[in-house]
């Protein structure tokens, strides 16, 4: 069986990139097929040893770096220029740039044909018999098509609202057309399998996405923790702390932690803020992913508030490897979630699998992940006044000691890559099967 992965473009290496590693794992031979491929980004090195299959936009002069955003309009002859006619099943990962409904025949016509609604209605087109299956596993709708927060606050200049209001428009019909192209949608989350009933009128699977960090090598040692727990527990974890072999030793920390593109829509500049105003130590990892703008004002915003302090409380970290930033997550006393929209989120759910509370905004797939006194604390609204009281809460919480990592860990295991490539692997060969 020939398989074929399409993913929308390769600049940055976040939670959307992740799922594409995890899928070319379950398929190490098959080709990946992307808008363009940066050399030296934090994407490059991950994907090195794949087959990774440019479009023409790779060799356009500042494409990859500034006309990926603007040219989007381009999207639909990016992924019409490739032929995957010769594969069996094509899965794509798509969010931002319609990478959807990419079935094209060698001389690019569509050859998927509207068929009347039948019993199914997670299929309404009629296949052509030597067309590849897709498959596609969505991330979210274009969220700049549909009204949601975005990296850049492009509304802000009249100009660019003028030329959205008319580009979006024709993106948004060829974005329904390609939904109508899919075999069979993949949601991220129940909150994207909701933007895709709402926007495509397709039913589909949710399928969590993979969440795999070198945690379990680490051992936590919280003497604030251990102070509030009762001697018989203290004194079973010291013991197993002692008597496993082969494990590194962390310890809790006096700090909060964001792992986080350093883009707009979230929330790290309300993080920042609340931050500086509580006076606690605030570590933010991620990079600017070409959004350097977003990272200049979050600095400005804290070196003017540390001006004030004794001492710089925010520091940024950039770009870290998952071995550092599993010691970041284990060390964390807890981890700030703050976009107000978010598809799934998988770094709360990775600060979960370390053992480290959430505290997330109350809204999107959080509510998914993250159980309320359990495993994290929910706020809302996005204010600083709203997250103030949350970490307040928090902080009670913890000195109580009513914190359970052993709970939190095990919550986020239901979340791990072995489930993932099982239910992606289950779901591909039944439609297979099926002749879906």
């Amino acid at each position: 069986m020939k398989i074929a992965l399409v993913h929308d473009y390769l600049n940055e290496f976040g939670g959307a990139e992740r799922v594409l590693l995890a899928l070319s794992e379950i398929w190490p031979k098959a080709p990946i097929y992307t808008a363009f491929y940066k050399k030296g980004s934090t994407a490059y090195e991950r994907f090195a040893d794949k087959k990774i299959i440019a479009s023409w936009a790779q060799n356009v002069p500042f494409f990859a770096d500034y006309l990926h955003s603007p040219l989007r309009f381009l999207a639909p002859l990016i992924w019409g220029s490739f032929d995957f006619s010769g594969f069996d099943v094509v899965i794509t990962s798509a969010s931002w740039y319609v990478t959807k409904g990419v079935i094209r025949s060698s001389g690019h016509q569509v050859i998927r044909t509207s068929g009347k609604k039948g019993k199914n209605p997670d299929n309404p087109t009629t296949r052509q018999p030597d067309n590849p299956i897709e498959v596609c596993y969505c991330h979210t709708p274009p969220r700049y098509l549909y009204g949601y927060t975005t990296s850049v606050d492009w509304q802000k200049y009249w100009p660019v609202r003028l030329y959205a209001l008319i580009v979006n428009h024709f993106m948004r019909v060829y974005d329904f057309e390609a939904a109508q192209r899919v075999d069979h949608f993949i949601a991220n989350s129940k909150e994207v399998a909701g933007r895709i009933k709402k926007f495509y009128r397709r039913d589909s699977t949710v399928i969590y996405p993979p969440v795999d960090l070198p945690c379990s090598s680490l051992i936590v040692n919280s003497s604030s923790e251990k102070r509030a727990m009762n001697d018989r527990q203290s004194l079973r974890s010291s013991s197993s702390q002692d008597s496993t072999p082969g494990l590194k030793r962390s310890t809790i920390n006096d700090y909060f932690l964001v792992v986080s593109r350093i883009v707009g829509g979230k929330g790290l500049n309300l993080a920042v803020e609340v931050a500086m105003k509580m006076n606690l130590k605030l570590k933010v990892v991620g990079s600017s992913a070409g959004y350097g703008r977003e990272y200049q004002k979050l600095r400005e915003i804290a070196r003017l508030s540390s001006a004030r302090q004794t001492g710089p409380n925010v520091e940024f970290l950039g770009f870290v490897e998952d071995s550092e930033l599993a010691e970041l997550y284990c060390g964390a006393r807890a981890f700030l979630a703050l976009a107000q929209d978010e598809d799934f989120g998988i770094t709360p759910v990775e600060a979960m699998l370390c053992g480290t509370p959430v505290i997330a905004f109350d809204g999107g797939g959080y509510r998914e992940t993250v159980i309320q006194r359990k495993t994290g604390l929910f706020f809302d609204p996005a204010t600083a006044g709203s997250l103030t009281l949350a970490i307040n809460n928090f902080l009670d919480m913890e000195k109580k000691g009513e914190w359970d990592r052993d709970f939190i860990k095990e919550h986020a295991q239901k979340f791990n890559k072995d489930r993932f490539k099982k239910e992606i692997i289950k779901f591909v060969q039944h439609k297979i099967r099926m002749g879906e």
